[in-house]
C-alpha cells in the first residue's frame, strides 16, 4: 500500500520549512506566506497528491471539523442551492457538512439535533420551519454555535441569514401595479413560519401603499397541492382578482395548474408571481415571474458566519439581509380590463 504524503514530504519538495507548508494550506493563515512561496507549496501540494488529514486536525484543534445542518425539507428545490453554497465554504477550509432532514416535525429536528450533537459536531445550520422552537433556547443557553438560515429565531439571539422579503414583495406589487393590476390575491404560507409571515405582512403594506385591494388566504403548507386547492377554492367562490402573489414558488406553481384546469389563461386572465426564484423556475408554463432570492449566497454566508463563531467562540446577534431581485417571465402581464 502506498504511504500517506504527509506535510514533511510537501515541505521537503518545495523547500520550505514544515510550519511554512501548514500556514500555506491554511485558508485562515495563508496570508502570511509570500506569494511566491505559497505557488511552490501549492503546486508541491498538488504534485505529490497531499490530502490534508481532518482527524488529525481534530484531534490537534479539539474539533471535529464537522457541522450539523438541518433541513426541514430536502425534496423543496429552493434547499439544494442553500446546501451547494454552504459545502462551496466549508470544504476548502477542511470542513464537512452532515445533513438531516426533519420534515418540519418538532421531534426529528430535536433527534437530528441530538443525534449530530453526539457525533461532536462543531456547530450548525439551521433552517427551521418555526420562527418560535423549543429547540433553538436550549441551544442557546449550552452556548451551541449556530446560524439560521432563511429563519427568524423569535428572541434567541442567533445570527440570521435571510433575504429580503419585504424589499421582493414590494417589488412584486409594484410590478403588478404597473401593470393595471387592481385587485390581487397573497398565498400566504403557515402562520408560524416567520419567512410567511414578514411576506403576509409585507404583501399587506405594499397593497395599502399602491392603492390595491390585497385578499389573503393562509395556506396550510408551502406545497403545489395547497396552492391548486387554495385557488380551485377562490374560483368556485367566484372571487374577483386579476393577479396572484404567492409566498414561494410552489404555492405559484398550484395556482397555475388551477388555472389551466379551470380554462384560464396565465397571464391573459390572471397572473402569476412566486417567490425565490427556485432552480428551474423558468421552465413553468408560462415562465414565472418570481422574486429571485440568492440562495447559494444564503449558504455560503451563514458557513462563513457559523465558522467566525466556531472560531472566536461568540455567538453574536447579527442579521445579515442580502438583496433580492424580481425576475419577470411570462407569467405576469397587464390586468385583464386594461387590455
Amino acid at each position: 500500500m502506498n504511504r500517506r504524503v504527509t506535510i514533511a514530504d510537501v515541505a521537503a519538495q518545495a523547500g520550505v520549512h514544515k510550519a511554512t507548508v501548514s500556514r500555506a494550506l491554511n485558508e485562515a493563515t495563508r496570508d502570511q506566506v509570500n506569494i511566491e512561496t505559497l505557488r511552490r507549496v501549492q503546486k508541491a501540494a498538488k504534485l505529490l497528491g497531499y490530502v490534508p488529514n481532518a482527524m488529525a486536525r481534530s484531534l490537534r484543534t479539539s474539533q471535529s471539523m464537522t457541522v450539523g445542518v438541518i433541513i426541514p425539507d430536502l425534496t423543496n428545490p429552493i434547499f439544494p442551492p442553500v446546501i451547494r453554497g454552504i459545502e462551496n465554504y466549508l470544504s476548502p477550509r477542511g470542513y464537512t457538512a452532515l445533513l438531516a432532514n426533519t420534515d418540519s416535525r418538532d421531534a426529528l429536528e430535536q433527534s437530528a439535533v441530538h443525534s449530530l450533537s453526539e457525533r461532536q459536531v462543531d456547530g450548525f445550520i439551521i433552517a427551521t420551519g418555526l420562527e418560535d422552537h423549543p429547540l433553538i433556547p436550549s441551544m442557546f443557553e449550552r452556548n451551541i454555535p449556530a446560524v439560521m438560515v432563511n429563519r427568524g429565531s423569535g428572541s434567541i439571539p442567533y445570527p440570521l441569514v435571510t433575504g429580503n422579503d419585504a424589499a421582493g414583495i414590494t417589488a412584486a406589487i409594484e410590478h403588478l401595479r404597473a401593470l393595471g393590476h387592481r385587485e390581487v390575491v397573497h398565498l400566504a404560507g403557515p402562520s408560524n413560519y416567520s419567512t410567511s409571515r414578514v411576506r403576509k405582512e409585507s404583501f399587506t403594506t405594499a397593497c395599502a401603499d399602491a392603492g390595491l385591494t390585497g385578499v389573503v388566504v393562509d395556506v396550510p403548507s408551502l406545497t403545489a397541492e395547497d396552492g391548486e386547492r387554495a385557488v380551485d377554492d377562490l374560483l368556485s367562490r367566484r372571487r374577483t382578482f386579476t393577479a396572484i402573489q404567492a409566498s414561494n414558488d410552489l404555492l405559484a406553481l398550484g395556482a397555475l395548474r388551477s388555472l389551466r384546469a379551470h380554462g384560464l389563461g396565465c397571464p391573459t386572465d390572471v397572473s402569476v408571481i412566486g417567490f425565490n426564484d427556485m432552480p428551474f423556475a423558468e421552465e413553468f408554463s408560462p415562465g414565472l415571474t418570481t422574486v429571485h432570492v440568492p440562495l447559494q449566497m444564503i449558504g455560503t454566508e451563514s458557513a462563513r458566519i457559523l465558522l467566525d463563531t466556531i472560531e472566536t467562540g461568540h455567538i453574536r446577534p447579527i442579521a445579515v439581509m442580502l438583496p433580492v431581485s424580481l425576475v419577470i417571465r411570462g407569467s405576469s402581464g397587464p390586468a385583464a380590463a386594461v387590455r
